[in-house]
């Protein structure tokens, strides 16, 4: 489960960070909508995705606890990870206004992660295995390969992403196709993911529980 999360969450973290201003330019900024509000709602969204992987992993994580009928030690990491967001977003709103809020939420969401992880290690119950450290790797490597595609893809894009709705939302698509398919194809050459791996999980993910 670790390991498709990372897969899943680590390629549209890098993706939201990378082009956030398109997304945000071709789905909400028209009329009163300008660039300064684009630029704005483009930074928490930039924001926000840091903490993605961590929102995935906490639901990942908090099974292990349920499964052995402990349901206050998540619930107890929980609480404390929203004191520290509640914290955080006094202190950051100040110098980073409503990209402080987001970048709260995001902290917040790996100390929650970062400390249910250390405590099923601690128990015994989670074990990060060879294969799990060279598998998030290969998932980094691949994940940096398809953000630096859709860096340098953004800039050569950047009169159409700077033109009207319809310039913009090719573009736009065209970036999201291409850099799935940029991790795709990184994902097979690295190992990080092969199709029979994600078809496997696919299965048992929709397997009905007996």
């Amino acid at each position: 489960a670790l390991e498709f999360a990372l897969l899943l969450t680590l390629p549209a973290t890098v993706a939201l960070f990378v082009i956030a201003d398109p997304i945000i330019a071709v789905l909400f900024q028209r009329g009163a909508f300008g660039p300064d509000q684009t630029s704005a709602t483009a930074a928490a969204l930039a924001a926000y995705a840091f903490g993605l992987p961590a929102y995935v992993l906490v639901k990942s994580l908090a099974p292990g606890f349920f499964a052995r009928e402990d349901t206050r030690t998540p619930v107890k990491i929980s609480v404390v990870a929203m004191v520290v967001n509640i914290a955080l977003a006094l202190v950051l709103m100040g110098p980073f206004l409503h990209v402080g809020l987001a970048m709260a939420m995001a902290a917040s969401a790996w100390l929650n992660a970062s400390v249910l992880a250390v405590v099923l290690w601690r128990r015994g119950h989670l074990i990060l295995d060879r294969r799990l450290k060279d598998r998030a790797a290969r998932v980094i490597l691949s994940t940096g390969l398809m953000g630096a595609a859709l860096f340098v893809g953004a800039d050569y894009l950047s009169p159409q992403l700077a033109g009207d709705v319809a310039a913009k939302t090719t573009a736009l698509v065209g970036l999201v196709v291409g850099g799935g398919l940029v991790f795709g194809l990184c994902a097979q050459l690295t190992g990080a993911a092969r199709l029979s791996d994600l078809r496997a999980f696919m299965r048992s993910s929709s397997s009905p529980i007996s």
